[in-house]
C-alpha cells in the first residue's frame, strides 16, 4: 500500500470495494489499495458481517489494513457462487460508515519512552516535527487501533497516527530488537512479540508478550482491538516485568 500521506488520502468509492479471485479458493474483497483509516473499519466491520453470515464453503476469513480475505473449499463452493454471496453483503450498507463488531478489547500498556532500552525516540520525534516529550505525549495521549495481525505471529500493526507521523522506514536494518519493542513508521505503531530484525525506530519498550504459544489464546491482541500506551520509568518497567512477566503490567477491558 502506498504512504499515507499521499495527497490522494481518501477512498474513491468508483474503484472501491473490489472483489478479487486469489488462486484456486480465495478470494479478496478490498476496500483501499492504501492505509486508510474508513477502508481498515470497513474491512474489520465486514469480515464480522462474513462470519455472522456463515456461508457454506468458507472456512477462514482474515483482515488485512484494508481488505478482507475470504478462504473457500472448491468442493463446496466456486469463485462465482461466492461473488454472487459478497456483491450481495457489499450492497447491504456502507461499510465504510459501519460501526466496528462488538467483542473489541481496549488495553492499557505500559511502555518506556528513550534511554537506552528505546534509544531511537528522539530521532523518530524529529523525523515527526516533534520534540521527545511531545512525540511521547502523542503516543501516550489516546488509543491506536489493531489494524491488522501479520509479519510474524501476533505482531499488531496499530495506527493510524497523525500524519506527521508518516516517517519514513531505515535504510538499513537494526540486526535485532528485543520482543515488546515500540517501533514506529508510516503512521503506524508496532509492539514485537518476539526479538525482530527491522527498519522501523525503537521508540518504547514494554514488557507484553503478543505471541504465548502454550496459551490457548496465542494472541492476546486481536485486530479491532485498541492499545493505550502510559508511560513509565525504567523503574516501574523493570518491577511490572518482574511482577507479570507476560503482560508486563497491561490490562484489558471490554470496549462498548
Amino acid at each position: 500500500m502506498t504512504s499515507a500521506a499521499d495527497p490522494d488520502d481518501t477512498v474513491r468509492p468508483d474503484r472501491f470495494p473490489q472483489t478479487v479471485p486469489m488462486g484456486l479458493s480465495g478470494m479478496l474483497v478490498r476496500f483501499s489499495d492504501r492505509m486508510d483509516d474508513a477502508a481498515n473499519r470497513a474491512a474489520l466491520a465486514f469480515r464480522a458481517g462474513v462470519e455472522a453470515e456463515a456461508w457454506e464453503g468458507v472456512e477462514e476469513t482474515a483482515t488485512s489494513l484494508g481488505s478482507v480475505f475470504l478462504r473457500f473449499d472448491p468442493l463446496r463452493t466456486d469463485h462465482d457462487a461466492l461473488a454472487e454471496r459478497v456483491t450481495g453483503l457489499l450492497a447491504r450498507c456502507d461499510w465504510y460508515a459501519a460501526k466496528l463488531p462488538p467483542g473489541r478489547r481496549l488495553w492499557h500498556i505500559p511502555a518506556l519512552f528513550g534511554g537506552p532500552e528505546a534509544p531511537q525516540i528522539e530521532e523518530a520525534a524529529s523525523l515527526a516535527g516533534l520534540t521527545p516529550d511531545a512525540a511521547v505525549a502523542e503516543l501516550t495521549a489516546r488509543p491506536v487501533r489493531v489494524l491488522t495481525i501479520g509479519f510474524a505471529p501476533g505482531l499488531p500493526y496499530m495506527g493510524p497516527l497523525p500524519p506527521h507521523w508518516d516517517i519514513p522506514r531505515q535504510t538499513a536494518l537494526t540486526p535485532t530488537l528485543p520482543a515488546g519493542a515500540v517501533v514506529v513508521a508510516v503512521r503506524q505503531v508496532i509492539i514485537f512479540p518476539t526479538a525482530t530484525p527491522t527498519g522501523w525506530r525503537h521508540v518504547g519498550q514494554t514488557g507484553f508478550r503478543g505471541f504465548r504459544p502454550e496459551a490457548a489464546a496465542p494472541f492476546p491482541l486481536r485486530a479491532g482491538d485498541e492499545v493505550r500506551f502510559h508511560a513509565v520509568t525504567a523503574e516501574e518497567l523493570h518491577r511490572l516485568r518482574a511482577e507479570d512477566p507476560e503482560g508486563g503490567g497491561a490490562r484489558s477491558e471490554a470496549l462498548r
